[in-house]
C-alpha cells in the first residue's frame, strides 16, 4: 500500500481494509477514487489512527478467500449476481415495505422516516433497472468480449460502464443520507420492534452495497475498460 494509492485501490489490494474504512466512516465504494489523506481531510478524521490500523494488517493473515483482484472478470460478474443481485433482489421489497409502515405509525413523531422511506422507494426504482442492464446488458458484453473480442460487446462495456457507474453514485449517496438522517440507524426509546428490525436491515442492506459497488467501481469495471482499451 502506497499513500498516493486510492481508497478504492487500496480495498482491491486488502480486502480486510474495508472494516477498517467502514469503522471510520470513510466511503470505500462511491469515493473509492479518493486517497487516504483526501477522505481523512474531508471527514476530519486522524489520518495517523487509520494508516496505523492499515499497516497492522501486515503482521496478520491474509484473506485469500476475498482476493478478489485475482479473479476473472466473468468469474467476478457471475459471483456479483449470485451473491450481492440476490441479496439485493431479496431485500428490497421487504424494505420497501417496512420503511413505509415505520413512516406511517411513526411518522408524527419521526418526521425523517417520510424522508427515508421516500428514498428508499428512489433506491428500490433505481436498482431494479440498474441490475437489469447488468445481468442482461454489461455482465454478457464482459464474457463476450472475452471470448471473441466481439466490436458490439466493446461498445457496450464501454457506454454501460460509464452509465452504471453515475447509477451507482445515486445509490450509495441516497443510502448515505438514510444514514445520516437516522443518526447511523440509532432507534428512538419509542421506536417498536418493526422499527428496530427495519433499522437493522437497512444497515446490512448499506454494508452489501459498499461492497457490492466497490467490487464493480474499484475492480470490475478497470479490468473491463482495460481489456477493451
Amino acid at each position: 500500500m502506497k499513500k498516493e494509492n486510492s481508497i478504492g485501490e487500496i480495498v482491491a489490494m486488502d480486502f480486510r481494509a474495508a472494516s477498517i474504512f467502514k469503522a471510520a466512516g470513510i466511503d470505500f465504494c462511491c469515493g473509492g477514487k479518493m486517497t487516504i489523506e483526501e477522505a481523512c481531510n474531508d471527514k476530519g478524521i486522524d489520518q495517523a489512527e487509520v494508516e496505523i490500523k492499515l499497516a497492522g494488517l501486515e503482521s496478520e493473515p491474509e484473506d485469500t478467500a476475498h482476493n478478489f483482484i485475482e479473479w476473472d472478470p466473468g468469474f467476478l460478474c457471475d459471483y456479483i449476481m449470485n451473491t450481492h443481485h440476490r441479496f439485493v433482489l431479496k431485500s428490497l421489497p421487504e424494505l420497501v415495505q417496512y420503511t413505509e409502515k415505520i413512516a406511517r405509525v411513526h411518522g408524527d413523531n419521526h418526521p425523517e422516516l417520510k424522508e427515508v422511506s421516500g428514498l428508499f422507494a428512489e433506491i428500490n426504482r433505481e436498482l431494479l433497472q440498474h441490475l437489469k442492464n447488468e445481468e442482461e446488458n454489461l455482465f454478457p458484453a464482459i464474457k463476450e468480449f472475452l471470448k471473441s473480442g466481439s466490436v458490439k460487446a466493446k461498445a457496450t462495456i464501454k457506454t454501460q460502464i460509464a452509465r452504471l457507474s453515475a447509477e451507482h453514485d445515486f445509490a450509495g449517496g441516497a443510502m448515505d443520507k438514510i444514514n445520516i438522517i437516522t443518526k447511523g440507524y440509532a432507534v428512538p426509546a419509542d421506536g417498536c420492534n418493526t422499527y428496530q428490525v427495519t433499522f437493522r436491515l437497512l444497515e446490512q442492506f448499506e454494508d452489501d452495497l459498499h461492497v457490492h459497488v466497490h467490487l464493480e467501481n474499484n475492480i470490475l469495471f478497470p479490468k473491463a475498460l482495460k481489456s477493451v482499451n
